[in-house]
């Protein structure tokens, strides 16, 4: 008798190990600038609401240009898409590097930000369409990639700050260079899709309620999210590159871990919607909590270490959701919450920037409670539209998995 085993998420084709890489060095840019932002700020002469545009231009266009990724990767196929995400990446982050004013890199990060999206949603595709083990293996696997770019990226923009705050810049390039190398070499040609995608496929494909909700509860999740990773590098005090990378390496270690192993096994009991909704509001009370302790650095840090945790439980779940609530193709499944998530960001780290300055050290930390607190509300509101989903990884109908796999065509 010939007994069923499970494929183990390890073994995977080179492929999608290359991707993987890539994937890890594509994330590591989101976390890379945190702990030279104090750095950037004081020797460029500029204030936090200036520097913290390093975010607003990079996520804003990453996300704008999630519209294109569709039609782009539809023409020309996804292996030269990630190669021209990439390549962009690599001459913004060392064009980065070299500017002579914060104005300079807000505008190279926004060009950074245009290879990010052109990689992201097409990584994405490819990974879940070329890895064994089922779609849930490869969205954990995906990330696992998020979690370990997110938590290294700090770490390596520390170390390299320590000596320069245009280190981590050229670093990234260095390794993207790497990661070029790496997906022309090892990832098979791939065909273009018999249907070719247009740039309002996206926005139509958020007319699907299931789709739209889990897409407006990303973007005030967001907010957040990126008021957790903008903002506390200031309020820390910290002006040590390398100790502010060690306590976002931290929530990075927290994100990943929770991510792989904690996100499928709650998942797996509770549901998909329960487990969103009490992670939400886990993350919502850590954002409260620093906002009334906000000039303690020890809270601080053990809140922002203790955050990843909710924060990659959320990452998987709402990534998995993406994949499973409608009936659209993953890449464009990917591109339009993608779109929507990203603006969330951009706008919140515009915001928390102005508010620390004009108002209260902790009303950024306020708004981000309250943004996380309106994506729950979101997320209930909408969970009869998530209904296919509620039941873990394999839930949905025949129907449905059939359109998911017609979407990797």
């Amino acid at each position: 008798m010939q007994l069923n085993r499970e494929p183990s998420l390890l073994k995977q084709p080179v492929a999608v190990w290359a991707v993987a890489f890539a994937a890890v060095v594509s994330f590591m840019g989101i976390g890379l600038v945190d702990p030279i932002l104090p750095a950037i700020a004081g020797q460029l002469g500029a204030t936090r609401a200036q520097t913290l545009l390093l975010f607003t231009s990079y996520l804003g266009i990453t996300g704008l240009a999630m519209l294109l990724t569709g039609w782009v990767s539809s023409r020309f196929g996804a292996k030269k898409t990630l190669l021209a995400g990439l390549a962009l990446i690599v001459v913004f982050a060392a064009l980065a590097g070299s500017a002579g004013s914060i104005g300079q890199i807000v505008g190279f990060r926004a060009g950074w930000g245009l290879g990010n999206s052109l990689f992201i949603a097409t990584a994405l595709a490819t990974i879940v369409g070329a890895a064994s083990g089922g779609t849930a293996a490869a969205i954990i696997l995906y990330e696992a990639a998020l979690g370990l770019g997110i938590a290294t990226g700090p770490l390596l923009g520390g170390l390299l700050g320590e000596v320069s705050w245009r280190g981590p810049f050229f670093g990234t390039a260095a390794l993207m260079a790497v990661a070029f190398v790496a997906i022309a070499t090892l990832l098979p040609t791939t065909p273009r899709p018999a249907a070719r995608t247009s740039v309002k496929d996206p926005v139509r494909a958020l007319r699907h309620p299931g789709l739209r909700t889990v897409a407006i509860t990303a973007f005030l999740y967001n907010v957040g999210f990126f008021t957790l990773l903008a903002y506390t590098p200031f309020a820390l005090g910290i002006t040590s590159p390398v100790r502010l990378g060690l306590v976002f390496f931290g929530w990075g270690v927290c994100l990943a871990l929770a991510s792989v192993v904690l996100a499928p096994r709650l998942r797996h009991r509770f549901g998909a919607v329960p487990v969103v909704a009490g992670v939400l509001v886990a993350f919502a009370l850590v954002l409260a909590v620093e906002a009334v302790f906000v000039h303690s650095q020890a809270v601080l840090v053990v809140g922002t270490v203790v955050a990843g945790i909710p924060l990659g439980v959320n990452n998987t779940i709402v990534t998995e959701l993406v994949m499973e609530v409608s009936p659209v193709p993953r890449a464009t499944a990917s591109a339009a919450y993608s779109f929507v998530r990203f603006l969330g960001g951009a706008i919140a780290a515009w915001a928390v920037g102005e508010l620390g300055e004009v108002f209260t050290d902790w009303s950024p930390f306020a708004l981000g409670a309250v943004g996380v607190l309106a994506g729950l509300l979101v997320l209930l509101g909408g969970r009869r539209h998530l209904a296919v989903a509620h039941d873990g990884p394999a839930a949905g109908s025949p129907a449905q998995a059939q359109a998911l796999t017609a979407g990797d065509a």
